[in-house]
């Protein structure tokens, strides 16, 4: 008899859904179908497989308004933003679709006497895409899109906390007319995902969680030698400098550390300003902070739901505490926000000063709403202090001196660079990320080559 999965609803603490776990013979059977899918499809030629995935994009928007309160019972985004995943969803999707025929062209080297030569991007085969909960469908679309555009069939396993965004996406997919076993979903223990991992049939694993989770990925396929992708944690860190425009700065930086809750891997977790603005920084960080409103996300009023679960936003309340008895000061505080409450998922927005480095929540992920604020004298001060964290996926600086503001960036150990700017992914760029935060890429052309291999071809033409 299978296991069960269980979704509790961080809405109220309620059971969601329950869906039973993969048994090994279904995995087992999937592994087998994605295999003989994809020795077909690797021929199909690239406008053919544009034309599946666009229809593909066409079924799953048209699902919108069962996806949206979805989301909000599984994860906690409050309605009022969860058309937003959809629509970088569709910007993603349609991009990396439109560049694949560029992408996966065959590279010419060049004229050769007698020769005709050129490396050619061939697809792995199977790709196991496995996605977090916190941007369940934009973390999916990164790998599931180019992956099945570049030749590859896939297996989608998707957070336990967010089983149906998997099955909204196989919907989306039998809809389009997918070819059987081309694009797969799973529903899988951690012991049954690492032994998936293990096996020979599968050629690829594109991750995003923890740092923890990816170190067991690493492990489970230590003995193979596949390709794998891994974005994992961040503590991102943002830059204000003394001429930055304060109103433009304070209102993107709120947003970009609360939004989501703080459940971003590229949300803003701690800021550096100058002396010179600090205070007044501060002042309208905090006044901003506390017009949000803590609710139910269900609520098209609410602006900040609960966190994914109630152990999660105790986790943050102890690095907050943590802060405090070393010398920081909260200046939110929870009773600004009658719905947040311990033992709950619930968590008000809270802005810490008297901060430094010695402290968890300015070193270690918080993934919460919880922003610590620090004092600056310099860019070199500011620079030392963004590069001391053990993760880089983004950093931004905030200044109305362009020239400046990227020789900043030259120096600053990250997978993205934003000047004002924070917490968006652009499809053209590619997205990857330094030290734990993992390795490999998503996005771009350059995601391309993540789930591809090169091939070389060198053929002689004359032989008299």
């Amino acid at each position: 008899m299978s296991e069960t999965l269980k979704v509790i609803s961080p809405v109220d603490g309620s059971t969601y859904v329950e869906r039973p776990l993969a048994t090994w013979e279904e995995i087992d059977g999937a592994l087998s179908a994605a295999k003989a899918a994809q020795a077909a499809w690797k021929y199909i030629p690239v406008a053919e497989r544009a034309a599946l995935c666009l229809r593909f994009v066409e079924a799953f928007l048209a699902m919108k308004d069962e996806i949206v309160p979805e989301l909000a019972w599984q994860m906690g985004r409050p309605v009022a933003y969860g058309a937003g995943e959809l629509k970088g969803f569709e910007e993603r999707a349609r991009y990396m679709i439109a560049i694949a025929g560029d992408a996966l062209a065959d590279i010419d080297a060049g004229p050769k006497e007698g020769f005709r030569r050129w490396v050619r991007r061939e697809p792995v085969g199977t790709v196991l895409a496995i996605a977090a909960w916190n941007y369940p469908y934009l973390i999916a679309v990164n790998s599931v899109i180019p992956a099945l555009m570049a030749g590859n069939s896939v297996i989608l396993k998707h957070s336990g906390q967010t089983p149906l965004c998997a099955e909204r996406f196989a919907a989306a997919f039998a809809r389009a007319g997918a070819p059987d076993g081309l694009f797969q979903i799973a529903h899988m223990s951690h012991e049954m995902t690492e032994r998936t991992i293990g096996d020979p049939r599968t050629d690829q694993v594109m991750f995003t969680g923890s740092v923890a989770g990816g170190h067991a990925v690493v492990k489970a396929a230590s003995n193979r030698f596949i390709g794998i992708g891994l974005e994992l944690g961040g503590k991102d860190p943002a830059y204000v400098r003394a001429d930055a425009n304060l109103p433009f700065a304070v209102e993107n930086l709120v947003d970009g550390a609360y939004f989501n809750s703080g459940q971003s891997c590229c949300g803003k977790e701690r800021l550096y300003v100058h002396a010179d603005v600090y205070d007044e920084f501060v002042e309208g960080f905090v006044d901003l902070t506390k017009k949000y409103k803590l609710g139910d996300p269900l609520d098209p009023e609410t602006t900040i739901g609960p966190m994914v679960r109630a152990s999660a936003a105790q986790f943050v309340r102890g690095q907050i505490e943590q802060a405090k008895r070393a010398g920081a000061r909260a200046l939110v505080g929870e009773a600004q926000f009658p719905a947040s409450k311990e033992g709950t998922p619930y968590l008000g927005p809270e802005v810490l000063v008297d901060v430094n480095h010695q402290m968890d929540v300015m070193r270690e992920e918080t993934f919460g709403p919880v922003i610590g604020i620090m004092k600056v004298s310099s860019d070199e001060e500011a620079i030392q202090l963004m590069n001391d964290s053990p993760y880089g996926l983004t950093a931004s600086v905030w200044t109305e001196d362009e020239e400046v503001g990227e020789k900043i960036g030259e120096q600053i150990d990250t997978g993205t660079f934003f000047l004002n700017r924070c917490d968006y992914l652009d499809p053209a760029l590619a997205w990857t990320g330094v030290k734990d935060t993992g390795r490999g890429a998503t996005l771009s052309r350059v995601g391309y080559e993540f789930v591809t291999r090169p091939k070389s071809y060198h053929l002689r033409t004359k032989t008299k």
